[in-house]
């Protein structure tokens, strides 16, 4: 039986507080969701899981698309209580919605597309502007253009603009991405990385792509045939050894760091995150005190039990051992405390042995390799 809270019952501060709430259930003949969902009023929430396990209907349930059973309170307003007979038609919800495909009007310019986003939100309640919109979304060269003449990437970013004219208070995206090409998300990434960092919008975000959630989602619910599985910060999840995302050769850790000093002749940066200081070289600087995301795939870190010298790894970091697990033949992955952070490191079993390493023994974590996601 799904635990649900009362929006009848919240305080004035609970319904005034930043966050989405939602406590929800549907049943069909194959498949059942049942969730309750706690998450930010601001920044950017992934759904995630693999296909089948519910992402979708819990978005398209939260828009009221999906007519599930429960609750569901954005920032404060009561958009579905079925305690109370409380029940507003997705028109009535202030959100937009960007579905896979763009779904522009094909016989509307890309201004008159957007037009439409606009006039839907009355005036008292406009936030976003067209043309922040527009530039947000790098689209004012397209404005005067039809969808037939615009690119994957480019209809996408219309399709946000468009959705984000009617100032919603949640945007809700269902795989913005996965119906274009490698070339075409390099393209549009860049603008969803900018409106997580300029909207105060929260963004509930589907996704089964990892590079997309470890890039753009500060908080993740990880979902598993129509239930929730755990849910919490995303730079969390991704390192817990319980979970599947800490598994195989694509597991990974998200450094949330800061910019300290960039050496021009050397094309250095040194940054600093909770677990030490980190270097990597950036062709294209970026200014002290900037925040960066970068990421450290477990298969790129080794251990040591002493400090190497004459090493040409930059990142040799001290570290503790926190947990071990098996992962798949021959290999172990292990997760390692640095600081405030904690990393993981994929090594065979032969070394594990070799090392004798367990729980709280200190080691040297050798980065090998970084990304930069933003």
């Amino acid at each position: 039986m799904m635990t649900a809270f009362s929006p009848s019952r919240m305080s004035d501060d609970d319904r005034s507080s930043s966050e989405i709430l939602a406590a929800l259930s549907l049943a069909r003949a194959d498949f059942r969701l049942d969730v309750r969902l706690h998450l930010p009023g601001r920044g950017v929430t992934a759904l995630f899981g693999p296909s089948g396990c519910g992402k979708t209907t819990c978005l398209r349930s939260l828009a009221g698309l999906e007519r599930a059973q429960g609750q569901v309170v954005v920032n404060g307003e009561v958009w579905q209580d079925d305690a109370q007979g409380r029940w507003l038609p997705t028109h009535r919800r202030a959100l937009g919605y960007v579905f896979q495909e763009a779904s522009l009007f094909a016989h509307l310019s890309v201004r008159r597309n957007i037009d439409y986003g606009l006039r839907r939100t009355p005036p008292a309640r406009r936030k976003v502007s067209q043309d922040q919109a527009v530039a947000l979304l790098g689209i004012g060269h397209l404005m005067d253009r039809m969808p037939a003449t615009l690119s994957g990437g480019e209809r996408q970013r219309v399709a946000i603009a468009r959705a984000l004219a009617t100032s919603p208070r949640v945007l809700l995206m269902d795989e913005p991405l996965a119906a274009l090409d490698a070339q075409r998300k390099a393209e549009v990434l860049p603008y969803l990385d900018q409106l997580r960092r300029e909207l105060d919008i929260p963004v509930v975000y589907v996704s089964h792509s990892l590079d997309e959630v470890a890039r753009l989602a500060q908080h993740m619910v990880l979902l598993r045939t129509g239930s929730v599985v755990a849910a919490g910060p995303t730079q969390e999840l991704l390192s817990r050894l319980d979970l599947p995302l800490s598994a195989g050769d694509t597991a990974a850790a998200v450094v949330h760091a800061r910019v300290r000093q960039h050496e021009p002749g050397t094309h250095l940066s040194t940054l600093d995150f909770d677990g030490g200081r980190l270097r990597m070289v950036m062709a294209t600087p970026r200014p002290a005190g900037e925040a960066v995301q970068l990421r450290v795939q477990a298969r790129d870190v080794s251990l040591s039990l002493r400090h190497p010298e004459d090493s040409s790894i930059l990142n040799i970091l001290p570290a503790t051992v926190q947990d071990m697990r098996e992962d798949g033949p021959g290999q172990v992955m292990v997760s390692l405390q640095l600081g405030q952070f904690r990393l993981l490191a994929r090594v065979t079993a032969h070394s594990a042995r070799q090392l004798a390493l367990e729980p709280g023994l200190p080691v040297f974590a050798q980065i090998k390799g970084m990304a930069l996601l933003d």
